[in-house]
């Protein structure tokens, strides 16, 4: 088993946590764009909200069906517009606005784009939408401070305002978990749902 990811510290803490399990893997620095692997590498790749973060889906679904061997399966968990990490998203884009040409992450869970992405080189694609539940025991404001302090991209927004523009993404950060919380009792509850894709490819 061989993981990929572009950040070093993921990569770091993937092989720390491996080697705490007694799990036999490599983990190596790499771009999803340009996957350092002949063709036809691999019977199975998985990337579970991972992938659809590269800013160039079409060279991503290019990487992916290259590198996997003929009937072999290329599985995806990616967010979809809709549901409520798209909509997180949406607010981050309206505070930091990506730059032009770059799709939002979460067309990758529009099914009619999964399929347009994998037209050449899938024999089947099969999806199906599911939900994950995000459950903290800390309210909402907690949740918004925790992902500003762990969660990739909305990191990456914060760094890139000052301190009016975090102060107020913040605020409607708190708003948007506030509005969808599930949760009566000071904790939080929210669905999250994502698009589950199976690739076989041809």
């Amino acid at each position: 088993m061989i993981g990929v990811d572009i950040a070093p510290n993921l990569v770091a803490q993937a092989r720390e946590r491996a080697r705490q399990e007694g799990v036999p893997a490599e983990f190596r620095e790499g771009d999803a764009e340009q996957l350092a692997f002949p063709d036809a590498s691999f019977d199975m790749i998985i990337s579970v909200f991972g992938a659809m973060f590269a800013p160039r889906p079409e060279r991503v679904a290019s990487e992916l069906l290259r590198v996997c061997r003929p009937g072999g399966t290329i599985a995806m968990g990616n967010w979809t517009p809709s549901g409520f990490v798209g909509k997180m998203f949406a607010l981050s884009a309206k505070h930091v606005p990506p730059p032009p040409g770059i799709p939002a992450p979460s067309m990758w869970g529009d099914e009619s784009v999964v399929r347009q992405r994998f037209a050449n080189g899938a024999k089947q694609i099969k999806c199906m939408r599911v939900n994950c539940d995000f459950r903290y025991p800390f309210p909402p404001a907690e949740v918004v401070k925790l992902f500003r302090t762990y969660f990739g991209p909305t990191q990456v927004a914060f760094s890139k305002l000052d301190a009016n523009g975090q102060a107020a993404m913040a605020a409607d950060l708190e708003r948007l978990w506030t509005e969808h919380n599930q949760a009566k009792d000071g904790t939080t509850l929210i669905p999250g749902e994502y698009l589950e894709v199976h690739v076989l490819r041809a």
